[in-house]
C-alpha cells in the first residue's frame, strides 16, 4: 500500500530589493518634503540617521556606503563636503543628488531639468551625479532656451527675469521670520545683482550676455511667477507674441509637467496670474502675454517653489535615476 504525500509548497520568491535613498539634510524645508514625497513611492526605501548624529561623519558615511541614492540638502560648503567624503567610498560611492547650488554649472554633473531637452530625461536616468536646478532659473530657463534654440532670440540679448517667490524658499531665518510676522509683506532683493542663481540661468539658457536677475519674495509660504518682459521689435524677424507660444508649445509638446498655456486662458483672463495656483504640484505653466499694437510681450513661468522648482524636481530626479516610477 502506498500512502500520498501532501504537495510541497512551493518556496516564496524573493522579493527583489527596494533601492535605497539616504537624505543628507533631511530636516530642512527642501529635506522634509522629499521625504514626505518618497513615502509614497512604493518602489524606494529611505534610510534615516539619528538626530544627534547628524554632524557625526562616521555615521553619515556609513549610511551613504548603503545607499544607492544620496540626496544633499545642505548649505553649499557642506555639500561639497559630502560630496568629497562621498567619494572616498570609490567605487561603493552612490549615486547623488544635490539640491543645493554648489555643482549648478560644475563640470562632471548633469543639470536635473528633465524637460530641458528632449535628451535630458534619459542623461539624467545614466547619471551619477545630478545637480537638482534653482527653482527660480526652472521657470526662466523653461521660457528662454526654446527661444534661443529656435532663433527667435539671440543669444546676446538683454534679457531681465523678474520673479517673486513664497518665503519658504529663503531659507529657516527668512522662515522664522514670516512666522513671527516681523518681515515685510513684499521686498526686492539681490539688487547688488550677484545672484547665486545667474550663473545656471546664463549657461542652461544658452545666453552669452549675462542677464539681469531681480527676485522678490512675498508673503505667501510657497508658490512663484517667473517674468520675461520683451521689446518684440528687438528681436530678429519681429516675432509676434503667438510666435514666442508657437515655439514653447514645439518645444514641450508631449511634457507631461510642463504645459504652455494661452493667455486667453481662465486662468489668466483680465491680465492676472495667481502665483500660488499651482502649490502642492509638481507642474510648470508658461504663457506669453502679449500687446501686438505696442509690440511688447511678458513671458510668465507659474510653478510652485517647493514643486517643481526644488523637492518635486528631486523625487523626479530620483526616480529616473533609479528606474522608479514616481
Amino acid at each position: 500500500m502506498t500512502t500520498k504525500t501532501a504537495p510541497q509548497a512551493k518556496p516564496a520568491r524573493a522579493q527583489p530589493a527596494r533601492p535605497t535613498v539616504f537624505i543628507d539634510g533631511e530636516a530642512g524645508t527642501t529635506g522634509l518634503e522629499i521625504r514626505r514625497r518618497l513615502a509614497g513611492v512604493a518602489g524606494l526605501a529611505a534610510l534615516s540617521i539619528a538626530a544627534e548624529k547628524r554632524k557625526d561623519e562616521a555615521e553619515r558615511l556609513a549610511i551613504m556606503r548603503q545607499a544607492d541614492l544620496v540626496v544633499l540638502c545642505l548649505p553649499d560648503d557642506a555639500a561639497k563636503e559630502a560630496v568629497a567624503l562621498m567619494a572616498s567610498l570609490g567605487r561603493d560611492a552612490p549615486k547623488v543628488v544635490d539640491a543645493s547650488s554648489a555643482h549648478r554649472v560644475a563640470q562632471g554633473w548633469v543639470y536635473g531639468f528633465a524637460e530641458m531637452d528632449p535628451g535630458q530625461a534619459a542623461a539624467i536616468g545614466e547619471a551619477r551625479r545630478v545637480t537638482n536646478p534653482g527653482c527660480y532659473p526652472t521657470g526662466a530657463i523653461a521660457l528662454i532656451r526654446p527661444l534661443v534654440e529656435a532663433g527667435l532670440m539671440p543669444a546676446d540679448h538683454p534679457v531681465t527675469v523678474n520673479a517673486v517667490s513664497g518665503y519658504s524658499g529663503g531659507g529657516r531665518s527668512m522662515i522664522e521670520a514670516y512666522a513671527a510676522g516681523s518681515a515685510p509683506a513684499f521686498e526686492l532683493y539681490g539688487l547688488g545683482l550677484e545672484h547665486k542663481h545667474v550663473p545656471e540661468l546664463q549657461t542652461f539658457s544658452k545666453l552669452s550676455r549675462r542677464p539681469m536677475f531681480v527676485p522678490s519674495v512675498g508673503n505667501f509660504r510657497q508658490g512663484m511667477l517667473v517674468s520675461v518682459p520683451l521689446h518684440l521689435d528687438t528681436l530678429p524677424g519681429r516675432p509676434s507674441a503667438r510666435d514666442l507660444e508657437a515655439a514653447l508649445a514645439k518645444h514641450y509638446a508631449g511634457a507631461r509637467l510642463v504645459k504652455v498655456v494661452p493667455a486667453d486662458d481662465a486662468s489668466s483672463r483680465g491680465g492676472r496670474l495667481d502665483a500660488l495656483a499651482l502649490n502642492d504640484t509638481d507642474l510648470l505653466e508658461l504663457r506669453v502675454f502679449g500687446n501686438e499694437r505696442h509690440g511688447q510681450a511678458v513671458l510668465v513661468a507659474r510653478l510652485d517653489n517647493l514643486g517643481k522648482g526644488a523637492s518635486g524636481a528631486a523625487v523626479q530626479n530620483i526616480g529616473l535615476m533609479l528606474g522608479v516610477e514616481t
